[in-house]
């Protein structure tokens, strides 16, 4: 099979999702404060991208995805540290609690995950997902320079909060978008234990999941990873303003993301294609709904 390591449509997606990334950034950072004439939002997006592509360099040659959600998690970690470091430095005040917050939810959150991730991947051995777009070094920048713009969009509005540094805490966004925050961190947590429990016993080989939390949803995990942006969003509601109010795009990206691109649809797929025939699978598909639990 012939193998093709350059597509110009590849090229031409990577400058799309670059040019994409670029917008949202400065639309959002619209009179935001600037480190040496550059817009801090500006400054963390270039640094998403910048360490996905070095991460690419090895990784396409010693033809390796091992590292790619590790990076992602680093990633994560550097644009919040980041965005700290610069309001901390610009304003020459201290860090207001609810930037501290907002802060801490994320670094735990890409911590738990990032982990979680890159344990899955040494066990299993490899990612499928990546056999053929690791044979084109074209396709595969273009996977690392999408991660690199999901990292952004997906933190955008959390680095908006952080360096407006809104200092008040009285207000019941802040409380409401914790609680929510909660409810999803539990539930990425426990599904995924779940999950990786269930597929660790040599009696489930081959069969699927259908006890604990995803008696409730059969993307209970997915459901937990939602969760979690749309708290943190609503935690930064009061503290936005003008085209600030663009960085929402955050937790509306991640639910397109994970229902309509790259998780439920392809998963649910899958499923279809590995369980469809069972009369077991198509009752717990009818009578379990794909992500919100108890509803129909």
């Amino acid at each position: 099979m012939k193998v093709i390591n350059h597509n110009l449509k590849d090229y031409l997606a990577i400058i799309v999702v670059l040019f994409v990334a670029i917008v949202i950034s400065l639309l959002t950072g619209f009179n935001m404060p600037s480190y040496w004439g550059v817009p801090i939002l500006i400054l963390c997006m270039s640094t998403s991208f910048l360490l996905h592509w070095i991460a690419f360099i090895p990784a396409f040659y010693f033809k390796t995805e091992k590292f790619y959600d590790i990076l992602g998690t680093f990633a994560y970690l550097s644009i919040i540290l980041i965005s700290l470091f610069l309001t901390k430095k610009i304003s020459g005040e201290n860090i207001s609690f609810r930037s501290l917050i907002i802060a801490v939810l994320v670094i735990v959150w890409a911590l738990r995950l990032g982990l979680f991730l890159l344990f899955r991947v040494l066990k299993s051995g490899e990612d499928r997902r990546f056999r053929e777009p690791m044979k084109s070094c074209s396709k595969f920048l273009l996977w690392w320079s999408m991660s690199a713009l999901w990292v952004f969009l997906t933190t955008i509005n959390a680095i908006t909060t952080i360096v407006n540094n809104y200092s008040s805490i009285n207000d019941l966004f802040l409380y409401i978008g914790l609680f929510i925050w909660s409810i999803g961190f539990v539930f990425e947590l426990i599904s995924d234990e779940q999950k990786r429990r269930f597929k660790n016993k040599p009696e489930n080989k081959g069969r699927f999941i259908s006890s604990g939390l995803w008696h409730l949803s059969r993307h209970p995990n997915y459901f937990g990873e939602i969760t979690i942006w749309f708290g943190i969003s609503i935690i930064s509601l009061p503290t936005l303003t003008g085209l600030q109010f663009v960085s929402l795009i955050s937790p509306i990206f991640v639910y397109f993301l994970l229902t309509r691109i790259s998780g439920i649809n392809l998963l649910e797929q899958q499923a279809d294609h590995k369980w469809g025939n069972s009369k077991e699978y198509q009752a717990y598909k009818k009578q379990t709904p794909p992500l919100i639990p108890f509803t129909k």
